[in-house]
């Protein structure tokens, strides 16, 4: 019976050709990260060299701040549909988060494996379903519900003591554009929610149980402390995905220039309103403007996750720290 022996020269060998392979995956991968920064680049030049009209026309203030759309007399301002954004995106932060957090919870600490499973796989799929279905299933099934039921009792309870809840009860409206993007958002923070708690090491939970603590003392004090940074960044790709969404908004929003005053207005996300006036725009100003929205819109977007992104730094920090 013989036993393999290896010399220096073949050691030497093998470390050489596993150098050799190595340097092709170093180098593609640096290109593949570089290449997506190259691309926003370039996607934010092209935006800002095609918006340069309409920001010298109305000048970049002026646009921003400005409340009129009106292709007959090319007098174009943003801030309607800014507002129409920001807006939509924090009712459905506001109403997606607690569920999603709890029911991530749910699904990564108490429920059994053989629910947990089938429910993790359900609400992973709701994702994968278009968003004009859901548009259509807000149009006909969700805003008649909320038509007569939760608007009608805000408006009820609330109305007139808070300016916010002020107005009919039409179904159609910023409230119900943000209830379906609280339905579209869901899947993506329970997604990466589940499985940042889930990854939270086991000898934490045994550290707790070990000094007699409850399993919801256990989950609010040794586990979300260690998770709340990756929960945060769900909550970020939650509302890039809300500030984005463009087809079932547009269905449910109602598509008014007005800036919204309450939360039945109906009103004009960014994406909605370059949606449904792109294609009949006149080569000109008004695409320009159009794309002066878009820019904005990514503006909107990377400021958020900047200061989302500084937060959690922040907040990692002071738990270090602590």
């Amino acid at each position: 019976m013989t036993t393999a022996t290896t010399t220096p020269e073949r050691d030497t060998r093998l470390t050489e050709g596993g150098r050799s392979a190595e340097r092709p995956f170093r180098v593609l991968s640096r290109l593949s990260a570089w290449s997506i920064i190259v691309l926003l680049i370039a996607l934010a030049t092209m935006l800002v060299l095609t918006s340069l009209p309409a920001f010298k026309e109305f000048g970049v203030w002026a646009f921003v701040t400005g409340t009129t759309w009106d292709p007959v007399k090319a007098v174009y301002g943003a801030l309607p549909f800014i507002i129409g954004t920001l807006f939509s995106a924090a009712i459905a932060i506001v109403i997606a988060t607690p569920i999603a957090i709890l029911t991530a919870i749910y699904l990564a600490e108490l429920a059994p494996p053989r629910l947990a499973v089938p429910l993790t796989f359900t609400i992973e799929l709701i994702a994968a379903i278009p968003s004009v279905v859901i548009g259509l299933w807000g149009v006909f099934v969700l805003t008649p519900i909320l038509k007569n039921t939760v608007e009608s009792f805000l408006v009820a309870t609330l109305g007139q003591r808070f300016a916010l809840f002020e107005g009919p009860p039409l179904g159609i409206g910023l409230f119900a554009a943000g209830v379906i993007l609280a339905i579209m958002i869901l899947p993506t923070i329970v997604s990466i929610s589940r499985e940042v708690i889930s990854s939270v090491p086991m000898t934490q939970r045994e550290a707790m149980f070990a000094l007699g603590a409850t399993r919801w003392e256990v989950v609010t004090k040794a586990v979300l402390p260690v998770a709340r940074s990756g929960i945060a960044g769900a909550i970020i790709l939650g509302l890039g995905r809300a500030l984005g969404e463009t087809m079932a908004v547009t269905m449910v929003i109602g598509n008014s220039q007005d800036i919204p005053t309450s939360v039945f207005d109906q009103a004009q996300t960014i994406a909605s309103k370059i949606a449904t006036t792109f294609n009949e725009a006149s080569v000109g100003l008004q695409t320009s403007s159009l794309i002066a929205l878009g820019l904005i819109l990514l503006v909107i977007t990377v400021a958020l996750n900047i200061v989302a992104r500084l937060l959690v730094w922040r907040t990692t920090g002071m738990a270090a720290g602590e």
